[in-house]
């Protein structure tokens, strides 16, 4: 809610309350009202027409006194008292008397914890980018009296010192520190809010971020980016694992240098795997086998498709 609906909402509710009337002086009104009546219509032919048409208005003078005299705070409100226009003190919870046309109550203050959603839309960060960014603001009224006399409209002042504290963080800082750092710039607006409404009776005791929208372009380019460290960051654990592949075979290379039994074992078994496999196909150099001393390799493929299970041959 913009400051300016949310100071139009406050005034029109100071009208309404200012003017209600509890339910007791309405009933008090009304039980004077009807005995009035009912006493005119039982003394009727009785009495003088002077004498019931005061006794009418003593009775319907007496219950409107009472109706405008007697209000009702609820145990969160606190009811500001002007006697021809002086302040002369808080009144509630509970009832209370007022002397009407003397005494007037411009305002009755909640003293509950409100909540205040404000924003800050199309605010340059320190790196001229356009953000809008929503918070919630949550304050209590802890002091009735400066609340209603130190400042207009406390609910609209409230919404528009914070929007004003959003906008000057989100222009001291770089897009990246805002998008990360949301618990800062909470704890950072709590503070200043909280400095500016001190004064007026008010404690800010607590702002949270809702939501940060940053323009569609630059959302799409800092998802591009992201993907693109992460493709780095895959090629890296890839290289890095090649080199660790490379330093095992080293090492494993080192045992069969002053062993070619072995490694032609080694051969033999790597071979012989692979023939195993139905419908492999195994090219070794001439050299190899010359090396191996493994003769012709038609012995070998006929050794691999005897080892063959019948119905894969």
């Amino acid at each position: 809610m913009s400051p300016k609906r949310s100071e139009t909402k406050a005034l029109l509710n100071a009208a309404k309350i200012d003017q209600r009337i509890p339910p007791i002086a309405g009933t008090i009104f009304a039980i004077f009202l009807i005995a009035a009546i009912l006493g005119a219509i039982l003394m009727d032919g009785k009495v003088a027409e002077g004498w019931i048409g005061a006794y009418v208005l003593g009775l319907t003078l007496i219950g409107t006194v009472i109706m405008f005299s007697l209000k009702v705070a609820s145990q969160w409100e606190k009811a500001i008292i002007l006697r021809l226009g002086k302040f002369i003190g808080l009144r509630g919870p509970g009832l209370f008397w007022i002397i009407p046309l003397v005494d007037t109550i411009p305002s009755w203050i909640d003293h509950r914890v409100m909540v205040t959603p404000f924003a800050a839309e199309k605010t340059l960060t320190k790196d001229t980018v356009p953000v809008d960014v929503d918070a919630v603001l949550f304050w209590v009224v802890w002091d009735a009296e400066k609340a209603a006399l130190e400042v207009e409209d406390y609910r609209s002042a409230i919404a528009w010192a914070a929007q004003t504290a959003l906008r000057d963080i989100i222009g001291r800082m770089m897009l990246a520190d805002i998008l990360i750092g949301r618990s800062a710039i909470d704890e950072e607006l709590q503070h200043i809010i909280d400095e500016r409404t001190t004064p007026w009776g008010i404690t800010a005791q607590s702002v949270e971020i809702r939501d940060i929208v940053i323009p569609q372009e630059l959302e799409d380019a800092m998802s591009r980016q992201a993907q693109a460290e992460r493709e780095r960051q895959a090629r890296v654990i890839l290289g890095e694992s090649e080199e660790q592949i490379a330093d095992s075979f080293a090492k494993a290379s080192a045992s069969y240098i002053n062993n070619p039994t072995a490694l032609h074992l080694r051969a033999m078994n790597m071979l012989f795997e692979g023939l195993k496999e139905k419908g492999a196909l195994v090219i070794v150099p001439s050299s190899a086998v010359d090396t191996m001393n493994l003769g012709s390799l038609s012995g070998m493929v006929s050794l691999a498709q005897n080892n063959l299970p019948k119905e894969n041959k």
